[in-house]
């Protein structure tokens, strides 16, 4: 059974995700979903040891930066989010 999941996504990135996704035959969803079926695949112990696929380079641009987070509230984050985005 499918479960709807709303996600939030740099414009580029979409754009040559969904670029790639159609190259390749496959839905962006399908895409999303194979990635988190590789990283929950095993007990990796932070992002740095997943070993990123050669599809995901091509999607992505420039050096990856993984954020520590702290420890805000869940209405900290929230309100940080939406006021970055004004």
């Amino acid at each position: 059974m499918d479960a709807k999941l709303t996600l939030s996504f740099n414009q580029d990135v979409v754009a040559k995700a969904k670029k790639y996704a159609a190259d390749n035959n496959i839905s962006l969803s399908r895409l999303v979903e194979h990635l988190l079926t590789q990283v929950t695949a095993k007990k990796y112990k932070s992002l740095e040891d997943f070993p990123v696929a050669d599809w995901v380079s091509m999607v992505a641009e420039g050096e990856v930066i993984y954020k520590k987070t702290s420890k805000k509230t869940a209405k900290q984050s929230k309100e940080e989010f939406f006021n970055a985005q004004k």
